[in-house]
């Protein structure tokens, strides 16, 4: 034995590397059936599988430029990690676009801005905008709901994100006044930390169903009554990445907290089917609309992607002709996506959000019932001046996904699908999302959430305007071609968005359907006043 160990004492370090080749070249050769290049080529075959594995970080570093990335460039990205890390986010020297190319936006801005006084109330707060709607006053739902911030967390469920990036978002969303919407995983105990919650499911109707995957009515009043903090219920029809196709969650992922939350049983596979159980039909939709909002009080909305226009018509006709129907309705893009999904799908199925928001607007323009919706746009609008066209468009609010995981660290791994998010964002990994400091992503979140507000109030200052809301389709135009270069969206979409009802900024602070913030707005405004108002000492 002894001998034995002095021989493989005796072997030198550049002999245990010869070994270990040889090794490798045996396997490669006499065992290695499911790859071609390894048989053929061994050990050096390795090569091309290990640059493979790390081509998308190699093309994201250091082949490709500042604006060449899908879907999120460099710069954009860039853009949102110095917001959320509250750094210097300007950029010096101009523009790097190709401010010629296709569908590349331009603002026009007015030749005199408008102007603050020192009452108004982005000069006590310059990052606070309200929805200029009220989610659910048509309908006078008993509950209605202003959403304190135009931009707001898009449904991310738990499950897919993490419990800490789940934390970490909510975290954020109080700080900025913002609300977070559940994602389809249920309510979990991560979405309960202060926000405004907007509670989303789908065909699974997770949380909210009955031992055999149906709707439950009592289990939705029952969730709605034990956790105030939810303000608005989203049913959707379908999303931007995977429009109609439904999915499956396997028994190995289904862990007592998830089962809990979701309602599932253990050790059995879920299935969410492709369509929903609880209608069938537009006026069965608008009818389940209806007895939900009955039910809770709340406002109640749906989200959808968008294709063939026919059942849109029925649901603006059936709407104007009956005074019922969703209270806000979300339109995903189908550019949008933070999950898995079959390739033919996200890149073909469902048209992107720029097409599908105005074909869907101008339906319920010539219904003449867009004033009582309250329009919320989702794809890849996380950007101010992205955000300033959505508005001009008649968006009311933006939700944004991918834009509010990279604000807590997501680096456009991709790797969303597989469990290996290096961030620890997109992952059930204990070890992975280990990594994320809840505090201070939450800080994080806040400040991008800020940080964008405020950007987007001098973009709507600069055009002259109060809110974002005030926003015309002659205020944007947008890249055509070579030989119609720029067009406004009134000329290229073909209507004029409705005016929205707008009586000041200082109205939407004092509304008292207003989420998140309000407290600490009235504390605010109350001590300005205070201060204004109080007698001074004539010594002073």
């Amino acid at each position: 034995m002894e001998s034995i160990l002095d021989f493989f004492a005796s072997i030198p370090w550049w002999g245990w590397i010869l070994i270990v080749i040889v090794l490798i070249a045996i396997k490669d050769i006499f065992f290695s059936r499911a790859h071609t290049i390894k048989h053929n080529f061994p050990v050096v075959g390795h090569l091309r599988y290990f640059l493979e594995g790390i081509g998308p970080e190699l093309r994201q570093y250091i082949v490709a430029s500042n604006r060449e990335e899908l879907p999120f460039n460099r710069v954009e990205r860039g853009w949102i990690y110095a917001s959320a890390k509250n750094e210097n986010n300007y950029e010096g020297f101009g523009t790097d676009q190709d401010i010629f190319s296709t569908h590349y936006i331009f603002i026009n801005n007015a030749m005199i801005p408008y102007k603050l006084d020192e009452k108004h109330p982005n000069a006590i707060d310059p990052n606070f905008i309200a929805c200029a709607k009220v989610m659910g006053e048509f309908n006078k739902r008993k509950r209605p709901f202003r959403p304190a911030s135009i931009i707001n967390v898009s449904a991310m469920s738990f499950g897919s994100l993490s419990a800490r990036a789940i934390e970490s978002l909510n975290d954020g969303c109080k700080e900025a006044g913002a609300y977070h919407n559940t994602g389809e995983g249920g309510l979990s105990q991560y979405h309960k930390k202060g926000a405004d919650v907007v509670f989303h499911f789908g065909t699974g109707y997770f949380g909210v169903r009955d031992e055999n995957g149906n709707f439950s009515m009592e289990r939705m009043v029952a969730l709605v009554k034990e956790n105030p903090q939810i303000r608005a219920i989203e049913i959707k029809l379908s999303q931007g990445a995977k429009p109609g196709k439904g999915g499956v969650l396997p028994a190995s992922k289904i862990t007592k907290e998830i089962s809990e939350i979701r309602h599932v049983p253990i050790g059995k596979d879920v299935l969410s089917p492709p369509n929903h159980s609880a209608f069938s039909n537009i006026p069965e939709l608008v009818d389940f609309i209806e007895d939900i909002a009955e039910a809770t009080g709340l406002p109640v909305g749906i989200k959808s992607a968008v294709g063939r226009l026919n059942q849109w018509e029925e649901l603006a006709a059936l709407m104007a002709k009956t005074k019922r129907g969703p209270d806000f309705i979300t339109i995903d893009g189908g550019e949008g996506g933070t999950g898995a999904a079959p390739p033919s799908f996200a890149d073909h199925v469902s048209l992107p959000w720029i097409y599908a928001f105005t074909d869907v607007y101008q339906i319920f323009l010539n219904e003449g019932i867009t004033d009582r919706i309250v329009f919320i746009g989702s794809g890849k609008l996380g950007f101010p001046a992205k955000a300033a066209m959505a508005f001009a468009l008649g968006a009311d609010c933006i939700n944004v996904a991918r834009e509010a995981m990279m604000s807590i660290g997501c680096i456009q791994a991709q790797a969303c699908h597989n469990n290996t998010c290096p961030t620890g964002v997109a992952t059930q990994n204990k070890w992975l999302q280990a990594g994320i400091n809840v505090k201070d992503k939450a800080r994080r979140v806040n400040y991008y959430f800020t940080k964008f507000r405020k950007e987007l109030l001098e973009i709507t200052h600069a055009c002259g305007y109060e809110h974002p809301s005030q926003f015309t389709m002659d205020d944007v135009e947008i890249n055509l071609s070579d030989k119609n270069l720029a067009k406004t969206l009134a000329i290229t979409f073909g209507y004029h968005k409705e005016k929205v009802p707008f009586d000041g900024i200082q109205m939407h602070m004092d509304s008292p359907h207003l989420g998140g913030i309000q407290k600490q707005k009235e504390v605010t405004t109350k001590e300005a006043e205070t201060e204004e108002t109080a007698p001074h000492n004539k010594n002073e």
